[in-house]
């Protein structure tokens, strides 16, 4: 049975070698599961923006007001990459739609050539107005 100091001479040092091959191709991973993981945080909070948007314009007509709504759900989003539109299809009882569009950026570094420079995300809620 061989031992670890039985090592051939001939062998030595084939371990770290082979470590520093793997190693750029799974850091390159792990950058990729962080940022894939910052694109699922920013979904929902898109989702949760347009939630709460509809919310608000369910209940008020005010723009400004429904989109600080929105804002608030998601505060971790960059405000300026975030586009709100509302959709109102009448009086009390009718449907008004907040979609939210946000585009985010890739924050990781030497993961952007996988993802691109931008991740475009659309969304939109339909609520009842409660007023009219």
């Amino acid at each position: 049975m061989r031992t670890p100091l039985d090592v051939h001479p001939s062998e030595r040092g084939s371990a770290a070698v082979e470590f520093a091959l793997v190693l750029p191709l799974v850091l390159v991973v792990a950058l990729a599961l962080v940022q894939t993981g910052l694109l699922v945080r920013d979904r929902l909070l898109v989702e949760a923006a347009a939630r709460a948007g509809a919310r608000a314009a369910a209940v008020e007509e005010d723009a400004a007001a429904i989109r600080s709504a929105a804002l608030a759900a998601a505060p971790s989003l960059e405000e300026s990459a975030i586009d709100l539109a509302v959709s109102r299809a009448g009086v009390r009882g009718e449907p008004v739609t907040v979609s939210v569009r946000y585009l985010a950026s890739v924050r990781v570094p030497f993961v952007d050539w996988l993802f691109g420079d931008s991740i475009d995300m659309t969304t939109s809620t339909t609520a009842r107005q409660e007023f009219g």
